[in-house]
């Protein structure tokens, strides 16, 4: 097969932990042609959709800058690959909303895109925990500081965080007592003008915030309890969290289990969850990661799940 990955620069990824490439890398093992392309780097040109994307081999290297070679680089249709896996990280920006409506059109002219287009635009990963409500703390969203504030006083112990964001980045812990809880408010509203999530604090994210990975709707057996360190609100690796590898308890399976199926079938391939304790917080669809981290403590190949999942697909 030739898959086509869209993904940030290459040099910048941290290849001990990158999820990217460690599907790549599963995939190259295979026998499969492994291309890459940024998001700039699609086009609409005669009606077709196309990439200036290179054909990339691999080195015994360690180093995050040097473990590729470019075999070929040209102009390809996204219909004239097998595959095409977006793994651009976000924000879910205005240009990260163009591409996916490239795919959708691209889709239209025979391509296959993981995760679909569409599918995409309809999961904000914050907002997408509201289909399944069962599952979540108390949560609430609005852009007007006084619905928050309030929601703060009722509940007193309040995580707040932008819709767009990754990594823990904008999360902030607050209480109604907290000086600074206007100027957050200001800040991640941008004064009222976007909007803001606040969920009641959960005491059980010093167990850790648990990634599950969805891979075609079926979850991984074990899942990354992502802890926090030092004083830290935020477990996510990005700000400094440990990930522990975990096998799923029986709430983290009922929820996986119960979710899977639905997000598969709108055209989600791979998924995370968060879970803490037994709450759902967000759905991420847009790059998720902790393959390899999971992998090594576990002995399972997340990544030979994934790329079996997408040669199901092709075939």
């Amino acid at each position: 097969m030739r898959i086509l990955f869209v993904a940030d620069p290459l040099d910048g990824f941290k290849i001990y932990k990158d999820s990217t490439y460690a599907m790549m890398r599963e995939a190259n093992a295979r026998g499969h042609q492994v291309w890459a392309c940024l998001a700039a780097d699609l086009r609409l040109k005669d009606g077709v959709v196309e990439a200036a994307a290179q054909q990339i081999g691999f080195t015994e290297s360690q180093v995050n800058h040097d473990w590729y070679h470019i075999q070929q680089a040209k102009q390809i249709a996204l219909r004239d690959v097998d595959a095409v896996v977006m793994r651009k990280d976000p924000p879910f920006d205005q240009q990260y909303l163009y591409a996916t409506q490239l795919f959708s059109l691209a889709e239209a002219q025979g391509a296959k895109v993981f995760n679909r287009g569409q599918a995409l635009r309809d999961f904000n990963e914050k907002l997408a925990i509201f289909q399944f409500a069962q599952y979540i703390a108390p949560t609430m969203v609005s852009q007007n500081m006084a619905d928050i504030r309030a929601f703060v006083a009722e509940h007193g112990d309040v995580i707040v965080k932008p819709l767009d964001g990754m990594g823990g980045a904008g999360i902030f812990r607050i209480a109604n007592t907290d000086a600074n809880l206007g100027s957050i408010l200001e800040m991640l509203s941008h004064n009222g003008e976007r909007l803001v999530m606040a969920q009641k604090y959960l005491p059980a994210i010093k167990d850790g915030d648990k990634r599950i990975l969805l891979i075609d709707g079926v979850p991984v057996d074990w899942c990354l309890a992502r802890i926090p360190q030092n004083g830290e609100t935020r477990g996510n690796l990005a700000a400094g969290g440990a990930g522990v590898a975990r096998p799923l308890s029986a709430r983290d399976r009922e929820i996986a289990e119960a979710l899977g199926p639905q997000l598969a079938a709108q055209g989600l391939l791979l998924v995370g969850l968060d879970v803490i304790g037994d709450n759902l917080t967000e759905v991420n669809v847009t790059s998720p990661t902790c393959f390899q981290e999971i992998t090594a403590q576990s002995g399972i190949n997340v990544a030979a799940l994934f790329i079996d999942a997408i040669e199901r697909k092709v075939a």
